[in-house]
């Protein structure tokens, strides 16, 4: 079993999306199991999903049918972090404060468009390749991020969504 951890700010837009599309996009998958656990680093703990999130979510064709009633918002907790194999986070600051906060999980942290770029494919294992990277160190950059859309209009929430859907495509295919 592999478990990733999603992260983002608030455990209400970005990681919500992204946990629902890697589950759908690994179910079935001939390879290890994964479980996916979402959190935020500044949470109001369960909190349902936003509206605009939703909407954002149910456009996708591929979710269709999907119970997205059942998240409730989280903040992330060491344990979390303990359990995690890779924690995959939306911006350089979800990575700054593992960093600062966790610093034992630095080493398994980074955001979602670097391991798109930089993750081999299997083999090895995925905890082999993911201390390749040499993650508690690597330079981070706010191009890496993906746009909070909290607070903005629908068209934002589903350009969040289509940005997301695309990278879990290519982050599923390196898991």
């Amino acid at each position: 079993m592999t478990d990733l951890l999603v992260l983002c700010t608030g455990n209400a837009a970005r990681s919500v999306m992204a946990g629902f599309m890697l589950e759908r996009l690994c179910d079935g998958r001939a390879t290890d199991s994964l479980r996916i656990v979402t959190a935020g680093t500044h949470t109001i703990d369960g909190q349902p999903m936003g509206m605009r999130t939703r909407a954002a979510l149910q456009r996708i064709p591929e979710l269709a049918g999907t119970d997205f009633h059942r998240h409730r918002s989280r903040q992330v907790h060491g344990i979390d972090l303990v359990h995690a194999d890779l924690v995959v986070t939306m911006e350089a600051d979800h990575v700054r404060f593992v960093r600062r906060r966790f610093p034992d999980a630095a080493a398994k942290t980074a955001t979602m468009r670097r391991l798109c770029g930089d993750l081999s494919p299997a083999p090895p294992r995925l905890t082999e390749r993911v201390a390749a990277l040499g993650l508690a160190s690597v330079e981070l950059s706010e191009c890496e991020d993906v746009l909070d859309p909290a607070g903005a209009e629908a068209d934002v929430y589903a350009a969040c969504a289509d940005e997301l859907w695309e990278l879990c495509g290519r982050l599923v295919t390196l898991l």
